[in-house]
């Protein structure tokens, strides 16, 4: 019957207490198994159950990261109306104003980029430990 594909006709019902359902629920929640359907005919069966495990420092910069990212994105955007703006510009005394209002944006790259630098650092010693 391998590789043969049959509709599931037969029911098997159990009943469960309380802790017996979390447990069941814990590991399925641990696993690939997309229903607790699945997960629970592979341990019936003895089938191979594929576990997911999480770095917790990982998943916490990777939520710093994306932060900084989108962070970078909108200073990139306000930078490219900065330049476009530039372009627009027929007066010297208008490009002086220009300069000036940009340094703020330059700065603003610059402490997001020690910021990510100094995240990556914290992160790699923590790897590295």
């Amino acid at each position: 019957m391998k590789g043969k594909k049959t509709n599931r006709t037969e029911w098997l019902h159990l009943r469960l207490t309380e802790d017996e359902y979390k447990t069941i629920n814990d590991g399925f929640k641990k696993t690939t198994c997309r229903k607790i359907s699945d997960y629970a005919r592979r341990i019936l069966f003895d089938k191979k159950i594929t576990t997911l495990t999480r770095n917790q420092s990982l998943d916490d910069f990777m939520t710093e990261m994306i932060k900084l990212r989108n962070e970078l994105n909108a200073i990139g955007n306000n930078w490219n109306q900065a330049v476009k703006r530039l372009h627009t510009l027929d007066h010297f005394a208008d490009m002086k104003v220009w300069v000036i209002g940009t340094q703020k944006i330059q700065q603003t790259v610059l402490d997001k980029t020690e910021e990510i630098k100094n995240k990556i650092g914290k992160i790699s010693d923590q790897w590295l430990q």
